[in-house]
């Protein structure tokens, strides 16, 4: 009987599974419908804060419900400890989902996660979501790429281990696209570093906010102006920077010109 109750064990632990699954920018019907299956399949979901009250509803009520939530310079639960909640509820057989706003790969800690769940030889999956830039973008109409502004794409954090240890040099300007994440609490900052860097004062810029969300709203001006710009609109996270040719692009266009000749730049 003892043997038996060890091999249940062993059996328990190696049936369960953490599922990194992305809740895409906001919108529950932007999930993938692997990322819907598995809602409504877990047994534990770990959820960021930025994940919608909407999306949580989808999982059935009795699904065990635990926030990691992180704010800016304040975690209520710190990565090491997340990484080893994952394992730990996993090696209790469960069905883990770890839901994280946008994709799991792009600034979610998903490999940190991923990496320790493998050392520790717990099974981990991987659901891709709409990462925040594709989906803020679609909504403002704002495309990131195009044949007569931009060619090339870049990601960056706006406040990831400090924007001194950063190299920004050439991913804004002229044919390129620089998409900034966390950047609005630095907006003066960022603004600084760009233009020493070499980007134009004059750059088009546009900040993202609430993507796919009810409140959404796209704010567009010249580089310069970015850091009055999050002042006087009380811009709030979560938004995105947008800093390019293509912020020229999409439904606040007007205002865009407004700011421009505000600034006496021309187009």
């Amino acid at each position: 009987m003892e043997n038996f109750d060890i091999f249940a064990a062993k059996s328990s632990r190696q049936n369960g599974i953490v599922y990194l699954v992305g809740a895409g920018p906001g919108d529950p019907e932007l999930l993938t419908l692997r990322a819907a299956r598995l809602l409504s399949e877990a047994d534990v979901i770990v959820h960021d804060g930025l994940v919608s009250a909407d999306i949580l509803a989808m999982a059935p009520a009795t699904t065990k419900r635990i926030s990691v939530a992180k704010q800016r310079s304040r975690h209520s639960m710190a990565q090491d400890a997340i990484n080893a909640l994952l394992i730990a509820e996993a090696q209790k057989g469960h069905k883990v989902v770890r839901l994280k706003g946008g994709d799991p790969f792009i600034f979610g800690r998903g490999g940190e996660e991923a990496s320790d769940c493998i050392k520790a030889g717990v099974r981990v999956e991987v659901v891709p979501g709409i990462s925040a830039a594709l989906g803020c973008a679609a909504q403002a109409k704002m495309p990131l790429t195009h044949r007569d502004a931009s060619s090339a794409v870049s990601f960056v954090a706006g406040q990831c281990k400090g924007l001194s240890e950063q190299n920004w040099s050439g991913l804004a300007g002229k044919g390129r696209t620089l998409v900034i994440y966390m950047g609005v609490a630095n907006a003066e900052a960022i603004v600084e570093k760009l233009i020493a860097d070499g980007a134009a004062p004059d750059l088009p810029v546009a900040v993202l906010e609430n993507g796919t969300r009810d409140n959404f709203r796209a704010l567009q001006t010249l580089l310069t102006d970015l850091g009055d710009l999050v002042r006087r609109e009380n811009v709030k996270s979560p938004a995105l920077l947008v800093v390019g040719e293509v912020a020229r692009y999409g439904d606040a266009t007007d205002k865009f010109l407004e700011y421009a000749q505000m600034a006496g730049v021309e187009f």
